[in-house]
């Protein structure tokens, strides 16, 4: 495509959404990636569905995402794994589960379809969790899914529009709409959109992004082990928190038969090794939980990087200072979640649509490098644009 109208830098789900939805208002449009679609954060990640509510901004945009993943659910193809298990937030014990009571009325004041377990409900749902848990709270239609098969399946909507995807291409340089590839190429657009997760920090130093690395692990066929995608209600603190490492007890069951483990939490690595010490304290979590784990065979672990924002809200907009340069990255761990948001939110501005939800909470804006600015953020007063 000689003179495409919008460049989407990244074919992960993210990037796919985004050029899904700007094809669907008839723009040009052409997806660079310099690995395979599919891959970085989006063939990492654990594929969780998820309605969050730690903030109402997160919890507004994870809402309307779910929701637009339900709408399409039936059109994901079978490689995709859709399987609509919901989410069962474990209670350890009675203060988690006063904490679940109120996770459930809020949920169900917004609409949201949950319902509070005492323990034997909990032990009728997930029979293999341990004994002397406090109960949960059920969540309805969250899902898991597949990432990668979905990123492949926008980006086939987006090519049958007449969008053009290139993969194994490296953008080394960004200036306004001009893209300097790193084999000496230049390409140009009126709308570039940076949607290259953790490595948007390279085409824009300065973001306000880091890398927060995770594991996980999968282990072999165990159909029926567990129903539902498992979480501890003490994962909010390990995901939102600002510890240099930390775990948390997340099972997931897969249509495969399989499960997959998660959670850790590393900020400042760069390299993609296993930790093995965390590793081990992420499974020994994961087995506290549910001790038949221990029987199991892991067949497969990896790590992959989340780009994390200091409000660790995402980045959906203009980039500041940055002319015909747009953002969509930031999404920390809900990238899978919010993929279809953040697509539908980055088109309806280009456009010049209301979006479906307030998207000022997602502004890169949001982090302009004006003092006044700095001031009304908390914990970002060190991070601006440049």
């Amino acid at each position: 495509m000689k003179h495409p109208d919008a460049i989407v830098i990244g074919a992960g789900i993210v990037g796919a959404s985004c050029a899904e939805r700007l094809s669907a208002d008839g723009q040009r449009v052409l997806v660079l990636e310099a690995e395979v679609v599919g891959s970085g954060a989006t063939a990492a990640g654990m594929g969780h569905v998820v309605v969050m509510d730690d903030n109402e901004a997160e919890f507004a945009l994870t809402r309307y995402a779910r929701q637009l993943w339900l709408e399409c659910a039936h059109q994901l193809p079978a490689a995709a794994e859709w399987e609509p298990v919901g989410t069962l937030w474990v209670a350890a014990d009675d203060e988690e589960l006063d904490a679940a009571r109120g996770k459930c009325a809020f949920y169900r004041s917004q609409g949201c379809r949950a319902d509070l377990l005492s323990a034997q409900d909990l032990y009728r749902a997930e029979p293999k969790l341990r004994p002397g848990l406090a109960g949960g709270l059920l969540v309805h239609d969250d899902a898991v899914t597949y990432p990668p098969p979905v990123a492949a399946w926008l980006l086939e909507r987006a090519r049958n529009r007449g969008a053009e995807v290139r993969t194994g291409v490296r953008v080394q340089a960004l200036e306004g709409g001009t893209l300097r590839l790193m084999n000496g190429d230049s390409l140009q657009a009126g709308l570039v959109v940076v949607a290259a997760g953790a490595a948007s920090l390279r085409l824009i130093p300065g973001l306000p992004l880091q890398p927060r690395k995770g594991h996980l692990a999968i282990t072999d066929r165990a159909p029926g082990f567990v129903h539902h995608q498992l979480v501890e209600l003490g994962y909010l603190k390990s995901a939102h928190g600002s510890a240099l490492e930390s775990v948390a007890f997340n099972v997931q069951p897969r249509a495969t038969g399989q499960l997959l483990i998660g959670s850790s939490r590393q900020f400042g690595q760069t390299g993609a090794e296993i930790h093995h010490a965390l590793l081990s304290r992420m499974l020994q979590r994961a087995i506290d939980y549910l001790p038949g784990l221990a029987d199991l065979s892991i067949l497969r672990t990896w790590t992959g990087f989340r780009a994390a924002t200091p409000d660790k809200l995402p980045l959906i907009g203009p980039a500041p200072d940055r002319e015909q340069v747009w953002l969509a990255t930031g999404h920390e761990g809900l990238g899978i979640t919010t993929s279809l948001a953040t697509g539908q939110i980055l088109a309806d501005l280009v456009a010049g649509r209301t979006p479906g939800i307030d998207p000022t909470p997602y502004a890169p804006a949001r982090f302009l490098s004006a003092e006044d600015e700095r001031s009304s953020i908390p914990e970002a007063a060190d991070v601006h644009f440049h």
